[in-house]
């Protein structure tokens, strides 16, 4: 942001009873930039899905121009970084997930009771899966960006991974070659490492259904043989804290007492239940939900603090009693018991990275921060961003990656502690230039 320098100049002549007022033109002086003790020649990223630019469940072109690792560049190029290249897709593409879906966009819906309102829509029947098949790395432009959706920090330094994870097959510079080695072949003199959250996400995506956390200490292993190789000719960087990712949309929009009832409907239910101990109210109750080891047939209501899914079938909630008749099935909620061991989980990953950050005298990120006051709502350059699904401003369609007004704030926090740390100057990014949700 330019500053306006102005000056005044009053002659007071006494006796006169007269007053002069003479000013000079506003100056602008251009925000002093400078790396510090960085050398920013050469600066790659790694990370998962958030670092690579996905959004709206999906890999496109447009979101990775927007991605954290290129919005970092570009502001690092203003002191001295060089060329900055991504394994983009294909322009104009309907982008692909990683179950081989398109992207989503916000259009019309009718549901089961035949009312039409906006929600996210898939933008065709399936994802643009040949772009996976396709690899588009060339030699002598080596990518900055290996933000790998999917990708553990146990999968960084594994040979052959473009096998088993395609988003990196088709950026790998060979079939047998691992992230990490790619991802220093450049030699690199800055980095930024945001690791972490596909370590749980699966885990926690499924309602702590199927599969499982990575292990601290096995995650603490592979995160410093990173930080090590990363470091060992001297180059300087930046690691991120693990946000909370329960706080994000796809975990809070849908409220634990959702269950709105009407006095016909709690008759029914409690006709139902209440030999069982489970007994309803008119107005919101806790949704039904399994519960293993609950009482009677692991069946109980929700309590508060507990989450509902994004994935949870609303046409089913509304039409067919589920959360209420028909108990919600574990892979739809995170009970209070499964959210400790997430959180504790979560903590233990974030001790890991400060002790390895102070270990190696890096910069640390602390986005978990960030996505905790976006909670309540936070206000930047006069617009406000909170976690509210679609319209709080701040995350994307799929209710666990931000928009590019999202990665931009993100952005802003990994500059802050680089200045911080390094002494340098590297400007930060107007979130308020970049898109957030677009409406029909």
């Amino acid at each position: 942001m330019k500053q306006i320098l102005s000056s005044i100049w009053i002659p007071i002549v006494i006796g006169i009873g007269t007053l002069t007022l003479s000013s000079c033109k506003p100056k602008y002086k251009t925000p002093e930039t400078s790396a510090g003790e960085i050398n920013t020649t050469r600066f790659v990223m790694i990370g998962g899905s958030h670092t690579a630019g996905y959004m709206d469940d999906a890999l496109y072109y447009d979101g990775q121009q927007y991605s954290i690792a290129n919005m970092l560049s570009m502001q690092l190029q203003k002191v001295g970084a060089g060329a900055f290249n991504q394994p983009y897709m294909p322009t104009g593409s309907v982008g692909v997930s990683g179950s081989g879906m398109s992207r989503f966009k916000l259009g019309y819906k009718t549901d089961c009771l035949g009312v039409t309102s906006l929600s996210p829509v898939r933008l065709a029947s399936s994802g643009d899966v040949a772009a996976l098949g396709a690899n588009v790395y060339t030699a002598g432009q080596p990518f900055g960006n290996f933000g790998i959706p999917g990708m553990t920090v146990t999968a960084v330094n594994v040979s052959s991974y473009g096998m088993a994870n395609p988003f990196f097959g088709r950026m790998n510079s060979s079939a047998s070659t691992s992230v990490l080695t790619d991802a220093t072949a450049s030699d690199p003199t800055c980095f930024a490492l945001f690791l972490g959250i596909e370590d749980m996400l699966p885990y926690v995506q499924s309602g702590a259904k199927n599969g499982s956390m990575t292990n601290t200490a096995v995650f603490s292993m592979a995160y410093e043989q990173i930080v090590l190789l990363l470091t060992s000719n001297g180059a300087k960087g930046v690691v991120s804290l693990i946000p909370d990712i329960t706080e994000m949309p796809y975990f809070t929009t849908i409220p634990y007492n959702g269950l709105n009832l009407t006095p016909d409907k709690v008759t029914a239910l409690n006709g139902i239940y209440n030999p069982i101990g489970i007994s309803f109210q008119e107005g919101p109750n806790g949704f039904l939900i399994q519960d293993p080891g609950a009482g009677a047939f692991n069946t109980r209501k929700m309590v508060a603090g507990e989450l509902v899914l994004l994935s949870t079938p609303l046409d089913s909630v509304k039409c067919n009693s589920m959360g209420s008749l028909f108990p919600f099935r574990n892979e739809f909620v995170l009970t209070l018991p499964e959210l400790a061991a997430i959180r504790s989980q979560i903590a233990e990953y974030n001790a890991v990275i400060t002790t390895i950050a102070q270990n190696y005298n890096l910069a640390l990120a602390k986005p978990n921060e960030l996505i905790n006051k976006l909670q309540t709502g936070i206000v930047y350059n006069g617009i406000t961003l909170s976690a509210k699904f679609v319209s709080g401003g701040a995350f994307s369609l799929d209710g666990i990656h931000f928009n590019p007004r999202g990665n931009a704030i993100i952005t802003n926090e990994f500059i802050r502690v680089l200045n911080a740390k390094y002494n340098a100057k590297i400007p930060a990014v107007n979130a308020v230039n970049y898109p957030s949700v677009t409406f029909p």
